[in-house]
């Protein structure tokens, strides 16, 4: 039985991109990225944007849960709460990789 052995087909930037644009993939987590920059001095509480939203604190937890896995935030667990801030050199990257990918 023979073996098929596939190249790599896609780039690590390709992939990295993907991540960051599935991330972003959804208007609950841009406001969170943009209520996150805003407060760029500061951390925010998912609490506190719990109150903002018009949604469950449930469904607020898995879009957070979304974007600290592409590496564009990072929380702090001070329990019961969790503050959450940009991670700014994976949000430079995932800026730099769409201006790239855009100038093509």
């Amino acid at each position: 039985m023979k073996m098929v052995v596939r190249s790599k087909v896609f780039t690590e930037n390709q992939e990295k991109l993907a991540r960051y644009c599935k991330a972003l993939a959804h208007p609950v987590r841009i406001f969170i990225m943009d209520y996150l920059a805003v407060n760029h001095d500061k951390c925010c509480y998912s609490g506190d944007m719990a109150e903002i939203l018009p949604i469950a604190r449930s469904t607020l937890s898995a879009h957070l849960k979304e974007l600290k896995d592409a590496g564009l935030i990072q929380g702090e667990i001070k329990a019961p709460y969790i503050k959450y801030c940009i991670n700014k050199g994976n949000r430079e990257e995932a800026g730099k990789l769409l201006i790239d990918f855009f100038k093509k």
